[in-house]
Parts: C-alpha cells; structure tokens; sequence
C-alpha cells in the first residue's frame, strides 16, 4: 500500500501550465528580445559568467565574433528548444521585464491554484520542477493569470539540479526537501520523466492535459486534471 502523499512535486509544461503558453508566448518573446538583451547587457559580469559557460561548450574555432556566435546558438537553441541552463537564464531574465510590467501573466490551468490551496490546507508541501529556470519559475507563478502562488510553494528546482529524465535528479530534490521518495507524488506529462521518478521510488501520475493520449505502453496511474489527481491520491 502506497504511503500518504505529504509532498507534491509539479512539471509547468502540460501539467499546471499549456505547453502551447511556452512555445506561442514565451518563447517568441524571448527570440524577439535576445538581440537587445545581449547588446545591453554583454559587459554585465553575471551575464557575461552565463556566457562564458556556453561558449566552453560550444567555442567553435572559426567564430570572428564572439558575441554574434553566442546571439545565434542561443536563437538556435529557441528554436530547437534545448534545455541549456545558459539559455534557459538568459530567458528568465527577458521574460523578467515583461512579468514585472504586467505585458504577460502566466497560464495556469483553471483548477490549479484551488487544488493547491486545497492540498496545503491538509499539510502537503508543493514543489515545481521544470527545464526553465528556478527564476522564470517564480515569474510564471508569481505573476499568474489566478495572482500572485507563490506563497504556495514550498521550493523550486530546474536542470541545475539534474535532468529530467535522469533518476538522480529525483533522488536529489528528495534528499533536498527532507521527504522520503516515497512521500513525494511527481506529476508529469512526460512518461520518461515519471520512470526516472518512479525509479527514485517516488509515487508518479501521468497529466493528460487538452485531449493528450496515453502514450502506448505507458500502465501507470493517470489524469486529465488535478481533480482526478486529488481523487486517487488524497
């Protein structure tokens, strides 16, 4: 028999959050600015240490200019949608500006922010674990379309802590948190994200969000809501 849940850790994409929010808002948003952002800001040392990180790992030995190298790997990692921490900083930064002004507010499925209500009230921490940054994180649920839910979060982790679908990284955020794998419920819509979970003895339920399919092979515990989350597990 499954342990209670006393902790919840939460994808965005697909999970609290439209994955088309991303790619139809954010990250156009994003390409449009980068140019700007990195003029502006090339000789600020916090950026410039972000970059420096990119361009050991790229440093293509034709490159003339620097600057223009690193503005098209980053518009090409957009595209591609790479999880690169350098770029995924870069972005929480941009999108910083557009939050803080209210030019944006983030998607948040409509039971969300209830459902997260209704789970701290019975003593449950919640957490988010995404590819984006810890602080594009905090601008997605801090300047959400149902207000400010951040105060109903206990922590945020991003790929610093570890890939995705890798089952160290699970291990980690449970070591961080203070809770058992097995007192922790990871909702995903990735499947590979949930094995790695599962793998770190984590309870797993599977978002199948605006229509989504099980994908095949796939046998564990699914939901198209948090209502149907809350059912099963609380």
């Amino acid at each position: 028999m499954a342990q209670p849940v006393r902790a919840v850790v939460c994808d965005i994409e697909g999970t609290t959050s439209s994955i088309s929010f991303v790619h139809r808002v954010l990250f156009p948003l994003a390409m449009e600015r980068l140019p700007e952002y990195l003029e502006n800001n090339y000789s600020n040392p916090e950026v410039a240490e972000q970059l420096d990180i990119l361009w050991k790992k790229i440093a293509p030995s034709d490159a003339a200019d620097k600057k223009k190298a690193l503005l098209q790997t980053l518009q090409d990692y957009i595209r591609k949608d790479v999880k690169d921490t350098t770029l995924k900083w870069v972005q929480g930064k941009i999108w910083q500006v557009a939050f803080e002004t209210g030019q944006i507010k983030g998607h948040i499925y409509p039971e969300v922010a209830g459902f997260f209500r209704r789970w701290i009230s019975h003593g449950v921490k919640l957490f988010i674990y995404s590819s984006g940054s810890v602080e594009a994180q905090r601008l997605m649920f801090g300047h959400s379309e149902a207000g400010d839910l951040s105060p109903l979060l206990s922590g945020y982790f991003d790929t610093t802590t570890g890939m995705k679908r890798e089952t160290a990284s699970y291990e980690k955020i449970a070591g961080a948190t203070g809770f058992l794998p097995a007192e922790m419920l990871f909702l995903s819509d990735i499947v590979e994200e949930l094995n790695a979970a599962t793998a770190a003895g984590m309870q797993t339920c599977l978002l199948l969000r605006e229509g989504a399919v099980v994908p095949q092979g796939y046998s564990g515990a699914k939901a198209a809501d948090f209502g149907e989350v809350d059912a099963q597990f609380f």
